[in-house]
């Protein structure tokens, strides 16, 4: 029984001399936060960055517009609408109400407004919408400034012409909404209250047959095409 203890005792001996640990595992070695870590290079997004504007106001309309008028010289620019487009010619001498359409069309204001008046053998207007998302747009332009008179060069209302919308009553200084404007597609006849009071900045070079369909969409009582006649408006040179 000894013998046989002292044989088990040896032969356990013989065995734990061998290795039978297992490897350690090796760990991934990372980066410490100290060391570098590079990229893979990749290429880089610029975001364009809107120009940003201050509030037009009565006080700093000639101002504003002089100054965006010499960085901002374009004078011709694309209606475009269900019916088809239309081009206008802006003037250079009635730079103020240039220099404002210009960039009321860069800040996206006639997009989605409407040919909101319309009369046969007369006028279209536009620039004005029943939509909230345009009142918007006003008061962050600035909803209560107006453009000064611009006489030009003694241009008369004839068809084509591209007038400055404005208040008849209490205007005697023959000031424009900003934000409208009308073509004239009436005869010389219609044009005895017009000439002299509105600022006549622009024509229209192509598209003409576009504005006499429009002139001719059915209308309310308010001369308001029953259906929307939506305008998207963008400079062309």
């Amino acid at each position: 029984m000894k013998k046989t203890l002292f044989l088990l005792i040896i032969f356990i001996s013989i065995l734990s001399c061998g290795d039978t640990k297992k490897p350690p595992i090796k760990k991934e070695t990372l980066p410490s936060t100290s060391e570098e870590i590079i990229l893979p290079e990749t290429e880089e997004k610029v975001i364009p960055v809107k120009d940003t504007y201050p509030k037009i106001t009565s006080e700093n309309v000639v101002k504003f517009l002089t100054e965006y008028g010499k960085n901002n010289p374009e004078t011709k620019v694309l209606i475009s609408t269900s019916y088809g487009d239309i081009t206008l010619q802006l003037f250079n001498d009635t730079p103020l109400h240039r220099a404002n359409c210009i960039f009321l069309i860069k800040q996206g204001y006639f997009n989605e407004t409407f040919c909101h008046r319309v009369v046969p053998n007369f006028i279209i207007q536009a620039g004005s919408s029943d939509q909230v998302s345009t009142s918007k747009k006003r008061y962050k332009i600035g909803s209560d400034y107006r453009l000064p008179y611009e006489k030009g060069n003694g241009r008369v209302h004839k068809k084509g012409t591209v007038s400055g919308a404005k208040h008849y009553r209490k205007n005697p200084d023959n000031l424009s909404v900003p934000f409208e404007f009308f073509i004239f597609l009436g005869p010389k006849s219609s044009t005895a209250h017009l000439n002299g009071k509105y600022t006549i900045f622009g024509k229209v070079t192509k598209g003409m047959d576009v504005v006499e369909k429009i002139s001719n969409l059915p209308a309310d009582g308010d001369e308001w095409p029953l259906d929307n006649v939506y305008i998207t408006v963008e400079v062309l040179e």
